[in-house]
């Protein structure tokens, strides 16, 4: 009991995208990909590291 409106809710989800068409942009696709990211969302701030480094576990050598 209680599955009925999941079910729907997955069945309407489902036929969005399947009947949908949607705009992709193939070349940012690519670049995710490859790993050709130029922006610099993977560095991270010193005293960010600083403030976690004592919830990191005990370092293996």
């Amino acid at each position: 009991m209680g599955r009925g409106r999941a079910k729907a809710k997955q069945t309407k989800v489902a036929r969005d995208l399947k009947y949908q068409t949607h705009e992709t942009d193939f070349g940012a696709l690519a670049n995710e990909l490859h790993g050709d990211s130029h922006n610099d969302t993977d560095q991270v701030d010193p005293e960010e590291l600083e403030k976690w480094s004592d919830y990191s576990g005990p370092r293996r050598d």
